[in-house]
């Protein structure tokens, strides 16, 4: 039984540019405190929502954002932490339900059952509606609804102790991870409003895929160990390889050391291959292909920068790569 394994290195095989949002720290504040303010948590959860640093990652993610569309980049992405936070501890039905409150707010800006969550979630639709453009809140919509069904079904295979294989588990991975949602906040951000003929065109989905899976695979072999102690690790790509291939846990996360490195390398040559949709949607695509870029190295560089994954000894694990597992919370 393994007490320990080591990361592969994503961060020396990522040479993309990283940068930080000039407005992270006023932003962060007043985001952390609307959320606070809504008494979701309390006692080990609530530290570990003042101490997650959410509002970090947003700022290494969505660099470029105004003040005002950061600000409300990190509501969305602390809204997701509540909504990840309660559903984590819910079975189907009730990871569902909690889902459709988040929806149903997000749908009608007339909806209110009087919930926290509800309310929570109407003020960040104004804030969000007030900048998104029609076909940017459309897809948002889309890929919201498609996210509530996925964290539903992820409860449900929680509940039966079933782990997906591969084939299984990577489509419902892009949509539980938010990571869709997540980029369909570039648009919003960047104050362009591509059309869907962009998102049909299947070079740029080989591009967009690439990058969502990216974020997704290290995403999962970073909290691998929060999660298998907290017995929530059958939505993990690593005991998915794990159990589909019958290998170790050190095998298993050199196999996703290996798939970032094709990603990228996919990434990266589909760049060059997209067409031209004329000069005004050109230059919108470049901006959300850099916007990609930015997310994929950006989750890399937070993830060493906050104890949400790695606890206190962060800096330790970054420079070996070492991670020893944590013991099974009872």
């Amino acid at each position: 039984m393994s007490t320990s394994f080591t990361l592969p290195d994503l961060l020396s095989m990522c040479s993309l540019a990283g940068s930080t949002n000039p407005h992270y720290e006023r932003a962060a504040r007043e985001s952390s405190a609307w959320v606070d303010s809504y008494n979701f948590f309390a006692d080990k959860k609530r530290i570990a929502f003042l101490t997650g640093c959410n509002e970090l990652l947003v700022s290494h993610t969505y660099p470029y954002a105004d003040f005002a569309q950061f600000r409300t980049v990190c509501d969305f992405v602390n809204l997701l932490f509540v909504v990840d936070e309660i559903s984590d501890e819910q079975n189907g039905e009730d990871a569902r339900k909690t889902g459709q409150i988040y929806l149903n707010a997000m749908r009608d800006p007339e909806w209110d059952d009087g919930s926290r969550l509800a309310r929570m979630t109407k003020e960040f639709r104004g804030r969000l509606s007030a900048y998104a453009g029609p076909a940017c809140f459309r897809r948002f919509l889309v890929h919201s609804a498609a996210y509530v069904e996925a964290v539903a079904v992820e409860a449900e295979l929680r509940e039966r102790n079933e782990i997906l294989d591969v084939a299984s588990y990577e489509p419902l991975r892009r949509e539980n991870s938010a990571i869709r949602v997540c980029f369909g906040l570039f648009e919003f951000a960047l104050g362009v409003d591509l059309p869907d003929v962009v998102f049909d065109d299947p070079t740029f989905m080989s591009l967009y895929w690439a990058a969502a899976d990216m974020v997704c695979w290290a995403n999962d072999v970073y909290s691998y160990n929060m999660e298998q102690s907290r017995g929530i690790g059958g939505n993990n790509i690593v005991t998915v390889l794990m159990h589909e291939r019958n290998v170790d846990l050190q095998t298993a996360s050199d196999i996703v050391g290996e798939h970032f490195r094709k990603l990228l390398e996919r990434f990266t040559e589909n760049k060059h291959l997209l067409p031209s949709w004329g000069l005004a949607v050109d230059a919108a695509v470049a901006a959300y292909v850099k916007a990609m870029e930015h997310w994929v190295i950006g989750n890399l560089v937070w993830s060493f920068e906050t104890t949400r994954y790695f606890g206190p000894h962060y800096a330790e694990v970054k420079r070996t790569r070492v991670v020893n597992l944590r013991p099974r919370i009872s």
